[in-house]
């Protein structure tokens, strides 16, 4: 097997050792429960029980908001203590609803019964799928159901298997724990695309899941292991539909328009659990590491679960963080508060004792050229950043900066320790927003 990839990118240390040989540990959280009702791309869901009710494991608790949207569904027994907003990981006050955990996991009827998917038609899956709230997990929070409805023809599925960001390392866990799930799960999309080829797409710095999958696909006539060479950002979309493919995307396409649909890990294991288990979207794996953690670990969570809870749960601190942050450490979201939920998207909270963009002050561009290198987009960061420090959008926009995804490399090889990806998010927002509003 060749090993695919991109050019670009950037080699950082990884970290993932401090968690990677770990087996996933349930969590049980006893604690209030908070569930926003935006967790995904798209209308935010609308809440359909009130304060007062008692809700059970398994019950839908906010509906999807439109046809972008994902449904909110209970992870725990207890009884609806609030709805109001509450601070997210972004920063963000987003309303809410607060279930009083009860501790007991009582669930609804039904939950957990067996299905035999196979005897299923593809509106029924799709349906399946959309009751249970199922979102890309990997990040984007793009509702599962809407990727799955595609009106261009499939070509590929591929399974987002890279696990690119450092020190995460809950898919990895998974794809050695449960890959019968996963390639389960992998078996359900491609019975709604019966022409696609299923790719599980694997960077080669997890030889054991590499072969672990390997084995279990090996007489699989419409599914292959694509090994991809270890790079950051391997796992990106264009990236991996590209190295996987030979495909191109843009900003302005998606996947499904070269014919090809990307799931993450997690994403396809809960369409096992919801199709093939009657299991909706209620926990995640979660990667608690870092090393200011004093028990790297990884976590089966129910979401809604406290990130102040789930860092408990790891031990807590060995001493006060410099920095905590949602996600990965390249294109996480950096915390001042463990007050916030985990939701459908959290992949990982990380801690550290050092913060280096905090002790290092941006220099003068040098004029290097190493951001240029290493952008997986063929981008010139040098100019767009000036473009950014002066406000001009148009300027901006006709280097292709909407085609910035905002990975990081540049920050990451830049010697001035130049803020280049902030920037550029800055700039990027302020240009969608103004698109909005025409």
């Amino acid at each position: 097997m060749g090993k695919a990839t991109f050019s670009g990118g950037v080699h950082p240390y990884d970290g993932k050792d401090l968690s990677k040989d770990k087996p996933i540990v349930r969590l049980h959280p006893t604690s209030d429960m908070v569930f926003p009702v935006a967790q995904h791309i798209g209308a935010p869901a609308n809440p359909v029980v009130a304060v007062g009710d008692t809700v059970l494991v398994g019950q839908k608790i906010a509906e999807a908001g439109g046809f972008v949207s994902a449904n909110i569904v209970s992870s725990v027994s207890g009884t609806v203590k609030a709805i109001e907003p509450r601070q997210t990981v972004s920063g963000a006050m987003v309303n809410s609803i607060v279930i009083a955990n009860d501790g007991e996991y009582k669930t609804v009827e039904g939950f957990g019964e067996k299905r035999d998917y196979t005897t299923l038609s593809a509106d029924e899956i799709r349906e399946i799928v959309k009751e249970a709230g199922i979102v890309g997990m990997g990040g984007a929070g793009f509702p599962t159901h809407v990727k799955l409805a595609p009106k261009n023809e499939i070509d590929y599925v591929l399974v987002n298997a890279a696990e690119c960001e450092p020190y995460l390392t809950s898919d990895y866990r998974e794809m050695l724990e449960e890959p019968e799930k996963l390639v389960g799960g992998l078996k359900i999309v491609l019975q709604l695309f019966p022409n696609a080829k299923g790719l599980i797409c694997v960077e080669d710095n997890k030889p054991a899941a590499v072969a672990v999958l390997g084995e279990l696909v090996k007489n699989e006539e419409r599914i292959d292991i694509k090994v991809l060479k270890t790079k950051y950002p391997q796992g990106a979309e264009r990236n991996i539909v590209w190295a996987a493919t030979g495909r191109k995307t843009n900003f302005a396409t998606l996947p499904m328009d070269v014919g090809c649909i990307v799931q993450n890990v997690d994403s396809v294991c809960a369409v096992y659990r919801a199709v093939a288990e009657n299991i909706p979207l209620i926990r995640r794996i979660v990667t608690v590491t870092g090393e200011a953690v004093k028990e790297p670990q990884n976590f089966n969570v129910p979401i809604g679960t406290s990130y102040a809870e789930l860092a408990e749960a790891a031990g807590g601190f060995t001493e006060e963080p410099k920095k905590v942050i949602s996600g990965g450490p390249m294109m996480g979201l950096a915390l001042y508060s463990l007050d916030v939920p985990v939701q459908k998207t959290s992949s990982a909270l990380l801690a550290f004792v050092q913060d280096d963009v905090e002790e290092f002050d941006p220099m003068p561009c040098i004029r290097c050229g190493r951001c240029v290198a290493a952008c997986p987009t063929h981008l010139v960061p040098q100019k767009m950043a000036v473009a950014s420090e002066m406000l001009d959008n148009e300027t901006f926009e006709a280097l292709g900066g909407l085609e910035c995804y905002e990975c990081g490399s540049c920050t990451f090889v830049c010697p001035s320790g130049r803020r280049l990806t902030q920037a550029f998010k800055q700039s990027r927002r302020t240009i969608l927003d103004a698109r909005k509003k025409k």
